[in-house]
């Protein structure tokens, strides 16, 4: 570490969301956070005396006193701040999607591997107490459906749907279906933005999954659920509420049944639907991502959301958003 034993981090970009960093670092003991860097210095003086971090003029000095940073910046500068702080000898966190282009994901996986640093991406849903739920169940889906849906919000639309909210449930997708594409379906419309607000796409995958995603910032409702399908067994997330919800399918009722409801759907073949809603722990999602990042600098590991995860699903939103285009 950089003169110390304790790592230090820094927020680059203290915007509605870098305000939620500088929150939940501040909450973890094993790391100092050493400074805070904005473009705007009205914001970064003004989040320096909320959390009591001192304010860097200049983004150099913020990356030589870090070990890491965290950025949270607009999507068209991530490439450029984080080749500095690989330069700086930083390890990075960079808020979703890791760049614009593909070229620029390279490039920054290139150069972190040549400095022997971590990259993780802020994918937040893997880090869902609902979805951490699910990968203890080992699914494996023949049909996924997915809904996310927000309100207009000014702040999204520097870079399409796809890529602003589509991405969450594409990354989630790859991290499910053990299988590469075989084909892809996409639409799309441009509605209050210069970019497409409203999206549509369907993925096949060579073992038969199919998926189903929709994704919107102009709707009248917030909406992150997810659907999985597979033989005698049904899955839903709702990202929002947290809330895991599991439907099996069984020939024989078992003599012991563990279950919050059976029910009976066909008296000839005795066959039955277990439901069952698992107690799912509560704790906050972006505090377990950072935490996550800390672990994996201080273990030498691969973070579940690395730079090549976060790289695969920007490949995927950018061929869905070059078939809307």
């Amino acid at each position: 570490m950089k003169n110390d034993t304790s790592m230090k981090i820094g927020v680059i970009g203290v915007g509605h969301l870098g305000n939620f960093h500088l929150k939940q670092l501040s909450k973890i003991s094993e790391i100092t956070v050493s400074g805070l860097y904005d473009v705007d210095r009205k914001r970064a003086k003004e989040m320096s005396m909320d959390y009591n971090i001192p304010s860097f003029s200049n983004l150099k000095s913020l990356l030589d006193s870090c070990d890491a940073v965290s950025i949270v910046t607009p999507t068209y500068s991530h490439f450029d701040i984080a080749e500095q702080a690989l330069d700086a000898d930083c390890h990075v966190f960079i808020e979703k999607p890791i760049t614009n282009s593909m070229t620029q994901a390279r490039a920054l996986l290139k150069k972190a591997d040549e400095e022997n640093k971590i990259i993780q991406v802020g994918h937040i849903e893997r880090f869902n107490p609902a979805f951490m739920a699910l990968e203890k169940t080992g699914m494996s889906p023949r049909f996924i459906e997915t809904h996310r849906l927000a309100p207009f919000n000014p702040r999204s639309n520097d870079v399409p749907v796809v890529l602003d909210l589509m991405i969450h449930d594409l990354d989630i997708i790859l991290s499910l279906v053990n299988a590469k594409i075989r084909n892809i379906h996409a639409n799309g419309v441009k509605v209050v933005s210069k970019t497409v607000d409203i999206a549509n796409a369907r993925l096949e995958f060579e073992n038969g999954c199919v998926a189903n995603l929709t994704a919107s910032r102009i709707s009248q409702k917030d909406m992150r659920k997810m659907r999985l399908f597979q033989k005698d067994n049904y899955v839903t997330i709702d990202f929002k509420e947290r809330v895991l919800k599991k439907y099996n399918i069984l020939h024989n009722k078992p003599d012991n049944i563990i279950a919050d409801k059976v029910i009976k759907i066909d008296t000839v073949n005795n066959k039955y639907i277990l439901y069952n809603r698992p107690v799912i722990q509560k704790y906050d999602a972006l505090r377990e991502e950072l935490r996550h990042f800390i672990h994996s600098i201080q273990n030498t590991s691969r973070p579940d959301t690395d730079g090549i995860s976060a790289t695969e699903a920007l490949r995927l939103a950018l061929e869905i958003q070059s078939l809307i285009d």
